[in-house]
């Protein structure tokens, strides 16, 4: 893992056409501004994981469907 201190308005660059800013800074919070191009899916963790829960119970109840 790369760890990285940035400050308010400064960039983090992963490869040639994402950047990730820094927005604002409060208390134990961080904003981060994602540029990305359009197929490239970007999510919060938790969103993300529960779309990989969401998908492998749908492939277990197509599976059991075929049975």
């Amino acid at each position: 893992m790369l760890i990285l201190s940035r400050k308010v308005n400064e960039k983090i660059m992963i490869g040639d056409d994402i950047s990730i800013s820094i927005i604002d800074i409060k208390n134990d919070q961080v904003r981060l501004g994602v540029d990305a191009p359009r197929h490239v899916k970007v999510f919060r963790q938790e969103v993300f994981t529960e779309i990989e829960a969401e998908n492998k119970a749908a492939v277990q109840s197509a599976l059991l469907k075929r049975l």
